[in-house]
C-alpha cells in the first residue's frame, strides 16, 4: 500500500511538472509570435504592428470619406472633405456623429465574430489563436479610430510599412487613441492638442517632433507603460480562458462585445469636441501645450 502511494506521489509528481513545462513553453511562444518589435516584452507597440500588417485594417482617408458621404454629398462637397476637413466643407457635426456611430456599431460586430471564432480552442493551434484573437481585437479598434479620426478632420495617417518597420509617428498617434479608448490619463488632452496644432496650422515637422521626442512623447510614453501592464496579462489570461473546451469562445465574444462599443465611444466624445472638428470648441487648460 505504501509503495502505491509512492507511486502516486511520483505520478503526480511528474504530471506536475510536465504541466508546468508545456505551460512554459507555451507562454515563451506566445511572447516571441507577438512580439513584434523585438525588444522582448509584450507591449501596445507590438500589437499595432501585427494589427497595421493585417490586410484590411489599414483605412484610406480618400475612400472612406467619398464612400461615406457620396450618399447625401455633391461630388464638389465630398472633395473639400478630403482636401480639408468634412466640418469646412459644411458637413453638419450631427451628421458626422450618425456615421461615426455606424462604424463603431459596424467594426464592433466585425470583431465580436473573429473573436468567437477565435476563442473556441483547436489543440495544438490553441497557442496561435491567442496573439491573433488580440491582435483581431485591437486591430479593428485600429479601423475604428482610423475612421473617426478622418471623419473628425484628422488628415492621412500613414499606416504603410517601409521594410521591415512602420512610422513611429504612425505608431504613437495610433497609441494615443487606444490611449483614449481606454481612458489613459493625458491621452484624450494629447488629441485635443494635436488636433489644435492642426487647425491652426503648426508645420507637420513640429507635429511629429512633438509626438516622438517633444511634449507629447511623454504621454505616449505612460500610455505605452500602462498597456504593458495590460497586455501581459491579456495574453496569460487569454491562454488559460482558451484551456476551458468551447466556452471559451462564447465567453471571449460576449466580452467583446460588451466592452469594444464604450472604448470607441470615449474616443468619439474626444474627437467631437477639437478645434478641428468643433469650430466653437473651448480649450480647457489641460490641453494648453506648446508644440
Amino acid at each position: 500500500m505504501k509503495l502505491d502511494k509512492e507511486k502516486v506521489g511520483k505520478n503526480i509528481e511528474g504530471i506536475s511538472k510536465k504541466t508546468t513545462n508545456m505551460v512554459t513553453k507555451s507562454k515563451e511562444k506566445i511572447v516571441s509570435t507577438i512580439d513584434a518589435n523585438g525588444d522582448g516584452n509584450i507591449d501596445i507597440e507590438d500589437v499595432i504592428i501585427l494589427g497595421l500588417k493585417t490586410p484590411g485594417i489599414g483605412i484610406d482617408r480618400k475612400e472612406f470619406l467619398t464612400k461615406e458621404f457620396s450618399k447625401k454629398y455633391s461630388k464638389e462637397t465630398i472633395e473639400k472633405a478630403i482636401s480639408t476637413t468634412p466640418s469646412k466643407a459644411g458637413i453638419p457635426l450631427e451628421e458626422i456623429n450618425k456615421i461615426a456611430d455606424n462604424v463603431i456599431i459596424f467594426e464592433r460586430n466585425c470583431v465580436t465574430g473573429i473573436s468567437t471564432a477565435l476563442g473556441t480552442p483547436g489543440g495544438a493551434a490553441m497557442v496561435a489563436t491567442i496573439p491573433a484573437d488580440i491582435v483581431q481585437y485591437y486591430g479593428y479598434m485600429l479601423r475604428a479610430a482610423q475612421k473617426m479620426m478622418y471623419l473628425y478632420g484628422f488628415p492621412e495617417i500613414d499606416v504603410n510599412e517601409k521594410g521591415q518597420t512602420f512610422d513611429t509617428e504612425t505608431l504613437n498617434i495610433l497609441i494615443i487613441c487606444l490611449g483614449v479608448m481606454y481612458g489613459v490619463a493625458g491621452a484624450s488632452n494629447a488629441i485635443k492638442v494635436m488636433a489644435k496644432a492642426l487647425a491652426t496650422g503648426v508645420q507637420k515637422k513640429l507635429i511629429r517632433a512633438a509626438l516622438t521626442k517633444g511634449t507629447i512623447y511623454p504621454i505616449v510614453k505612460n500610455i505605452s507603460k500602462w498597456f504593458g501592464i495590460k497586455m501581459t496579462k491579456e495574453v496569460f489570461a487569454g491562454f488559460f480562458k482558451k484551456a476551458i473546451p468551447i466556452v471559451g469562445g462564447v465567453i471571449g465574444g460576449s466580452i467583446t462585445f460588451v466592452s469594444f462599443k464604450p472604448c470607441c465611444d470615449k474616443l468619439k466624445k474626444s474627437l467631437q469636441d477639437t478645434l478641428l472638428s468643433n469650430p466653437n470648441h473651448k480649450e480647457s487648460k489641460d490641453e494648453i501645450l506648446e508644440i
